[in-house]
């Protein structure tokens, strides 16, 4: 393909996009596909000769749109947690893929890692995080803290959990020279809530420490008292508690952990803290969501996902740490190849980003971030944040006026999660005739053995009368199966 034919099919594939945008409220919010359909519209094996682009875009159109869902776009979807979408977002996407960006030390594209630097700072103070988190003093110079654009929530939590270990370990080590960095680590724990994602136990066994999940109280948060019974327990097997993952928005019901209970303990007990926000922190933009994040001020690194709330694609989870010497330490193997390095001249002057997440190089991310936020402004994000949350309570008020349903847990943000009175066995009926109809897609929770309908405002386009749409298919469907139920009834 030459620049020409580039240029004329780059404009098709930006047309296309738009028609799957506009198309997009008359479709299934989610696919009625099964397993292995594209076998059956593909061949098995790659073409040994070349195709031409009209065949393979026929092919995107005949196989592949079919078998992608709406989750970013289509304003009937409810199932996940926003996915961000934005069209600034996707220009910012399609410039840094064709700009061919690498990005994996300062001198191999110092545009990229500055900019990365630059926005995070941004960023960091439209939240107003403690100041420790920035790049830079009150006097412009480089301090301990910056940010980092990781690829997920999983990633982040991964790269602070290794930060931990490492500098927990070499502690041990200090008071027990027996001790290999292994068998150190061996003696390690780490904690989160009952409802923490499930990505920290993956975190955990990734780097083969041990993890408790502890009890939370009548809100689903995590409490100081839980988690001080549990560490010292743990002192009294001879365990090190080093790890504390608080969730500020939990994927289940949206609770926040207590961290003004839970930050004086971690200090207390030499405990990083890392909290995990990665659908909740984009409100905290607002400063009227600014308190479910007290006491952050104790945290040693803090994560959200920009490509939640923030109209950012997915691959932008914005992390800050306190002190990235701890995280540099951390993922560094002691052998990095000479052209990773640094120069002498460069080493007090930028930052290397090579040494805070998995890969040693990455996209150009930052620049969709950029974008957004310039496009957008913080106060254009902060009155979309706040016309999701003021979609949910409309739900709220819906349910509150059906004396045939009831709020199952307290609704944040653009999460409401709620049952139809009734056994379990209505609510798993409800849950399914709603996802088959096609009309709309919702998720649901375990409220501690009560099944419940989970229901996320989603796509940035959704309006009020999306939801009134969504509340009328509910209320007819659980209409239908209360009276099919009466009918049966043995009464």
């Amino acid at each position: 393909m030459d620049i020409e034919e580039f240029r004329r099919r780059g404009k098709e594939i930006v047309d296309a996009i738009a028609d799957y945008h506009m198309t997009a409220p008359q479709r299934r919010p989610w696919t009625n596909l099964t397993p292995g359909y594209l076998s059956e519209l593909l061949p098995d094996s790659a073409p040994e000769l070349p195709e031409s682009w009209d065949d393979i875009r026929k092919d995107i159109d005949r196989a592949i749109i079919p078998g992608l869902p709406q989750a970013t776009v289509n304003p009937h979807f409810h199932g996940f947690f926003p996915l961000g979408f934005s069209f600034p977002s996707a220009l910012g996407e399609m410039l840094s893929e064709g700009l061919g960006v690498v990005q994996f030390m300062w001198r191999s594209a110092p545009a990229c890692s500055e900019l990365e630097t630059l926005v995070m700072d941004w960023l960091g103070k439209a939240l107003n995080l403690p100041r420790a988190f920035l790049s830079k003093d009150d006097e412009g110079k480089l301090q301990s803290g910056a940010g980092v654009i990781q690829g997920s929530a999983t990633e982040a939590i991964l790269v602070a959990v290794l930060a931990a270990r490492k500098r927990a370990a070499f502690k041990l080590r200090e008071k027990r020279r027996d001790l290999s960095e292994q068998q150190a680590a061996g003696k390690l724990i780490a904690y989160a809530s009952e409802y923490v994602h499930t990505a920290f136990q993956k975190c955990c066994m990734i780097a083969g420490v041990r993890y408790r999940t502890l009890p939370t109280d009548d809100d689903f948060s995590l409490r100081g008292e839980s988690l001080k019974k549990a560490i010292e327990e743990d002192l009294q097997a001879g365990l090190t508690p080093f790890f504390v993952c608080a969730t500020l928005g939990t994927t289940e019901f949206c609770s926040f952990d207590n961290l003004v209970e839970i930050g004086p303990l971690c200090q207390e007990y030499d405990a990083w803290l890392h909290i995990d926000a990665a659908y909740a922190g984009s409100a905290f933009i607002c400063p009227e969501f600014r308190h479910y994040a007290d006491g952050w001020e104790f945290s040693d690194s803090f994560n959200f996902n920009a490509h939640k709330m923030l109209l950012t694609s997915t691959g932008c989870s914005c992390m800050w740490v306190k002190n990235r010497k701890a995280v540099t330490e951390g993922l560094d193997s002691g052998a990095r190849p000479t052209y990773s390095r640094p120069s002498e001249e460069e080493s007090d002057k930028v930052i290397d980003y090579n040494l805070w997440q998995v890969p040693l190089g990455t996209k150009f991310r930052s620049l969709k971030l950029w974008i957004v936020l310039r496009f957008y402004g913080i106060s254009g994000l902060q009155k979309i944040i706040r016309q999701t949350v003021e979609l949910a309570r409309k739900l709220q008020s819906y349910i509150a006026d059906d004396e045939r349903f009831r709020i199952a847990a307290k609704p944040h943000f653009g999460l409401v999660c709620f049952q139809l009175k009734g056994e379990n066995e209505l609510n798993r009926e409800l849950f399914v005739r709603l996802n088959k109809s096609g009309k709309l897609l919702i998720g649901w929770a375990d409220v501690r053995g009560i099944f419940a309908l989970r229901f996320s405002v989603n796509a940035a386009q959704t309006t009020e009368s999306d939801l009134q749409f969504a509340w009328g298919v509910i209320r007819d469907t659980a209409e239908e199966i209360l009276k099919a139920h009466e009918e049966h009834s043995p009464n």
